[in-house]
């Protein structure tokens, strides 16, 4: 293996990781200055919104409301389920030593050593694990709001709900975020070039997903329905 194809994966992989969260950085900064112009920032204003009018309803009349914390319950539930049983399978994979000889394919532009080849799995390991225990985090963070919600005859201040609420959305992104790291991660397993340009592609496509343009809309104030 010549020297240029062997340091191929220390250049370009490091380099597409480091794009790649710096994008998130930036991402974050946005939505801590100026959230407005993040479809998070959209979200959490519809959110608090919708918290604070359900509040403001009987808690006999609060159905719809937890039916769709029980929908957003019910994804979370699966991603991290898909999450665990990935993780599992790659573990599983990393476990049985015969199996990362498949990596070791001449198609393969890159370094091809087994150290390398168990780097990529854990990478993936990791990223798994991690949107795993986000999608826990969420499931916990919207069953609490259920609870505050749906708790009939009590003076709840309704920022403990959109609270509850806005955390749970919180990890769901970070959940989904880890997965998008994994797909990324996923290409390395064909080399460290289609990782680069995955990279790359990814960055492009969620800084399109990510924009917002809309102004945030102000709404009434809400009466309270008796």
């Amino acid at each position: 293996m010549d020297l240029s194809k062997e340091y191929l994966d220390l250049a370009l992989v490091p380099t597409g990781l480091l794009i790649l969260s710096i994008y998130h950085v930036f991402l974050l900064y946005r939505c801590l200055k100026s959230p407005e112009t993040t479809v998070i920032g959209l979200e959490n204003h519809f959110k608090k919104a919708w918290v604070e009018r359900m509040m403001r309803i009987e808690a006999k009349d609060r159905g719809l409301s937890l039916s769709t914390i029980n929908n957003t319950i019910t994804a979370s539930t699966f991603l991290a389920t898909t999450s665990l049983a990935l993780s599992s399978l790659i573990g599983t994979w990393l476990a049985d030593s015969s199996q990362q000889s498949l990596i070791k394919n001449s198609l393969i532009y890159g370094n091809t050593s087994s150290s390398i080849g168990s780097v990529k799995y854990i990478t993936l390991l990791i990223c798994f694990l991690v949107a795993f225990g986000s999608f826990l985090q969420c499931v916990r963070n919207f069953v609490h709001a259920s609870f505050l919600i749906s708790m009939p005859n009590a003076d709840i201040p309704v920022s403990y709900a959109q609270k509850a609420v806005i955390r749970g959305g919180a990890c769901w992104s970070v959940g989904l975020r880890a997965i998008y790291y994994a797909t990324v991660l996923l290409f390395w397993v064909f080399g460290p070039i289609p990782m680069f340009i995955a990279s790359l592609v990814m960055v492009l496509v969620l800084h399109l997903l990510d924009r917002n343009v809309t102004p945030l809309h102000q709404f009434e104030e809400a009466k309270l329905i008796s």
